[in-house]
């Protein structure tokens, strides 16, 4: 595993009311999320970087009104004709 180290002047921790840990938990979280919903990542990676199960990351989604499922128009018309 890397380890990334980013320095933040203490102030940051108590103006957001965070400890350290639920910083970068929230960066983490925050980072897979804003991917995923670029779809730069899937569901699986994105819980991989967040450090939480899937279901955990699904309902993480949800939470922040971000689609859980994300299909092009593409995609949805190759299903549909698949269905046909």
């Amino acid at each position: 595993m890397t380890t990334v180290t980013i320095q933040f002047p203490e102030s940051v921790f108590s103006a957001l009311r965070w400890a350290p840990a639920e910083f970068i938990k929230e960066m983490r979280t925050e980072a897979a999320t804003q991917w995923y919903a670029q779809q730069r990542v899937s569901q699986e990676k994105g819980a991989e970087i967040a450090g939480i199960s899937r279901a955990e990351f699904i309902n993480e989604l949800a939470r922040r009104r971000i689609p859980v499922v994300q299909v092009n128009f593409k995609e949805l018309m190759e299903e549909v004709r698949r269905d046909d």
